[in-house]
């Protein structure tokens, strides 16, 4: 599936004690780096959120700083509207930068037909859908976006949506937040 990728990387960290999590080392890499790999195959990639980045891969940051992913969502975005203009992919895949797993979750993503649906988010072990692990129709995301108004909570701009649901199978869902995700996660991959 063709797509652009929005890797939303801002955030203070607070649960962690502050640490940048795009930047927290986690299996030998930066989870930032790890999210990037899993978006290798989109067109334009743009990571918002005060991080470096490599060459090649478009960065901004969210209005204001630490406004949230729906901000995030919503620069990332304009960012690549400007880039591409009418050259923008048709899906959008959008990607939250603290997903230790998220190669094999965005390969199961991405392979997944969405047919006629709005898009696609993979589920977690709660069977909710991840809204920062999912593949959007460009155009309807930017409708949504331009009537946002005050919406500043992913699940209210995205819940409208007709969005399938995508089993993980062997893929994780799991997002790093506190110390005790981390050091579950690194407990899971030692054993």
């Amino acid at each position: 599936m063709r797509c652009d990728a929005v890797v939303l990387a801002g955030g203070r960290g607070s649960r962690l004690g502050g640490v940048s999590k795009p930047d927290l080392e986690v299996d030998g890499r930066r989870l930032l780096d790890t999210a990037l790999a899993a978006a290798a195959g989109a067109v334009r990639t743009v990571v918002v959120g005060d991080v470096e980045v490599p060459e090649g891969v478009l960065r901004t940051r969210e209005d204001p700083p630490f406004g949230g992913p729906v901000a995030g969502l919503e620069a990332g975005c304009a960012l690549l509207d400007d880039v591409a203009g009418p050259e923008r992919s048709p899906w959008t895949l959008v990607l939250a930068s603290d997903l230790p797993d998220a190669e094999a979750a965005v390969a199961v993503l991405l392979a997944t037909d969405p047919g006629a649906h709005d898009g696609a988010c993979l589920l977690g072990a709660d069977g909710r859908l991840q809204w920062l692990l999912g593949c959007y129709r460009t155009r309807v995301l930017s409708a949504r976006l331009a009537e946002r108004g005050a919406i500043t909570a992913m699940y209210r701009l995205l819940e409208p949506l007709d969005l399938l649901g995508v089993a993980p199978g062997l893929a994780s869902t799991t997002d790093l937040d506190t110390p005790g995700d981390v050091a579950a996660w690194t407990d899971r991959s030692t054993s």
